[in-house]
């Protein structure tokens, strides 16, 4: 009997209005499985793992976490979550890194990993500080836990992001183009993080457009083009040998950016 994924998303579609951004897309993610979504500017990638991670609302289309079906009320545009605390309970297992980190300004970088297992999920916090400044010592920031985010660089900054999102222990991690807003050498410090985090084992859909993270950590490739997934399948093929014509053309402009 196949094991079940992580995440499942079946045949979803999400619009804005008359726009439709998603048109039936499905993926999924078994335990230790990473993801990655790649695709040009505008093809549905960050909308999906929004929806996924339920901050979005989708109009058509199941997704599951652990082989549990999140609950609807209505349908179409009026299509919302019926069950709040599945929402809450979802998304505390679903840890999402942002592009712009989303860091508290008011907090040091240590309050910033604390607040959510404290706050969230209720936990003691002499085990919730221990567990964040270990990850923090972990993602190479150990020396910053005291400092506020402002006097950090977007690198550390976003290292710290991830130190935030692994404190809750979720069953997945989603990265929402976690590189984009760097220079290349702090991209390099997170690119590290996020190997490292897929050597352990650890469940993980990327949306990037860093086609070498997308080939290095990568089980499985997901090519987005105009809402729809026109190729898929493991790094090595997707990459060196690609079927559509849509995914050449996208490569050969990846390779000469």
């Amino acid at each position: 009997m196949p094991a079940t994924p992580v995440i499942e998303i079946r045949d979803l579609h999400k619009s804005y209005g008359t726009l439709d951004v998603l048109k039936g897309v499905s993926i999924n993610a078994q335990k230790g499985d990473v993801v990655s979504l790649i695709g040009s500017s505008g093809s549905g990638k960050s909308t999906l793992l929004r929806c996924c991670n339920l901050l979005e609302d989708s109009q058509q289309g199941e997704i599951l976490f652990q082989g549990e079906p999140v609950r609807w009320r209505g349908a179409g545009q009026t299509r919302h979550p019926a069950d709040r605390a599945q929402v809450t309970r979802i998304r505390t297992n679903l840890s999402m890194v942002f592009q712009s980190f989303n860091l508290w300004s008011h907090m040091t970088v240590l309050q910033n990993v604390m607040e959510a297992p404290l706050h969230v999920l209720k936990q003691d916090r002499a085990s919730v500080e221990a567990r964040a400044r270990a990850l923090l010592d972990k993602v190479g920031i150990g020396d910053k836990a005291d400092v506020f985010p402002a006097q950090m660089s977007g690198g550390q900054q976003q290292r710290a992001a991830i130190a935030r999102a692994l404190c809750m222990e979720p069953a997945a991690l989603l990265f929402d183009e976690p590189t984009s807003a760097l220079d290349p050498e702090l991209e390099q410090e997170v690119v590290r993080v996020i190997k490292a985090l897929a050597l352990e084992g650890r469940t993980m859909l990327i949306v990037t457009h860093d086609m070498r993270l997308a080939a290095d950590v990568s089980d499985h490739v997901v090519f987005l083009h105009d809402g729809r997934i026109e190729e898929q399948g493991p790094p090595e093929s997707l990459f060196k040998t690609p079927q559509s014509a849509r995914l050449k053309q996208f490569l050969s402009h990846a390779q000469a950016a």
